[in-house]
């Protein structure tokens, strides 16, 4: 394999995971919400609690900071070692990045990501987590 190729995956790959930090946003605050209606447990776990407060909270912090994601930055610096215009991919890189990436302007963005964080960080208010972790027993 040439190292364009090792690039053009690293770069698909880095894609793919961006996409599965906005799920992790996207999606646990919608099981946060769905699981304080349903009673499920996990969802007030503090540890998932403090994970999902902060990764919201780094894209919040982004826009105002003038910080460019490091992950579109990584992937548009393996997209240029692999030789590739930026943007470019497989299918499936392609089509993660078209959803990841919306036309809009930073200030809309900057707007949605606050707007979200402030849903978040209500959602902490309105579902707390558990005070104390949740301790599992092992019987023998």
């Amino acid at each position: 394999m040439g190292m364009q190729l090792l690039y053009r995956l690293a770069a698909d790959l880095t894609v793919v995971c961006h996409m599965g930090y906005a799920l992790f946003i996207l999606l646990g605050q919608v099981a946060i919400l769905v699981g304080a209606w349903r009673g499920w447990g996990w969802v007030r776990g503090r540890r998932f609690r403090l994970i999902h407060l902060a990764a919201i909270l780094i894209v919040v912090a982004e826009s105002p900071l003038g910080i460019v994601c490091p992950l579109t930055t990584l992937e548009k610096w393996l997209r240029t070692q692999a030789g590739q215009a930026t943007y470019q991919g497989d299918f499936l890189a392609r089509w993660v990045h078209d959803l990841l990436f919306v036309e809009a302007s930073s200030t809309v963005l900057a707007g949605c990501y606050v707007a979200f964080g402030l849903c978040v960080a209500l959602t902490l208010w309105f579902v707390p987590p558990n005070r104390r972790p949740h301790r599992t027993e092992v019987t023998i």
